[in-house]
């Protein structure tokens, strides 16, 4: 889980809505650091015009959503042992892990120059960006502009859903069928029905 949250590092933030609003969910790039915490620490940033802002601070669990390696299959693909294609049921394959977290806005400059160079690290290392620091050329006068997110993880729940279950025909039919479609995600998808196939 921990591997899959550090190469995959876009989501969506479900945040509870006012009282009589609907949720927000608001999409972003994050950091996740197993190290910080029990179940590790994201941490994020946000415009401070963001809307979410007020029902975070009203309430700060929240829960983060990751999904990707999504393909749709075929019922023909699925069809059980012994029986006509066309009674094959379509589904959804995936691999989905959910945070559950409490927030904690940051707004304090030298913190929040902290979380804004760790994130800055992460997703462009080649560029060698200089650091953040308040008051400071490039991003200091850019900091006002931001609020930090630091979440901590209090409950993790990951499903991979990839044939696990089914018939080794049944795998090699669906395994099949992807390499012969070859979608945008096919070739990942059936990596991963062959590994569970395996397990």
């Amino acid at each position: 889980m921990q591997r899959r949250l550090s190469a995959h590092d876009f989501g969506q933030l479900a945040v509870n809505g006012l009282p009589g609003g609907p949720p927000y969910v608001q999409p972003l790039h994050f950091c996740y650091d197993p190290a910080g915490g029990p179940r590790g620490e994201v941490i994020a940033h946000l415009a401070r015009p963001n809307p979410l802002w007020p029902a975070l601070e009203a309430d700060p669990t929240v829960l983060l959503s990751v999904v990707d390696d999504y393909v749709f299959v075929p019922g023909l693909w699925q069809a059980p042992v012994g029986t006509p294609p066309e009674d094959g049921v379509p589904t959804s394959f995936y691999a989905a892990v959910q945070l559950h977290c409490v927030a904690r806005v940051v707004d304090e400059p030298t913190e929040k120059a902290d979380l804004l160079n760790r994130q800055l690290a992460h997703f462009q290392p080649e560029v060698g960006s200089p650091p953040a620091a308040p008051d400071q050329a490039p991003y200091g006068r850019l900091l006002t502009g931001i609020r930090g997110l630091r979440l901590e993880v209090t409950e993790v729940q990951a499903k991979f859903k990839y044939a696990g279950h089914r018939p080794q025909e049944v795998r090699d039919r669906i395994v099949a069928g992807l390499m012969t479609r070859g979608g945008p995600r096919d070739t990942t998808a059936r990596e991963h029905v062959l590994r569970r196939g395996r397990a």
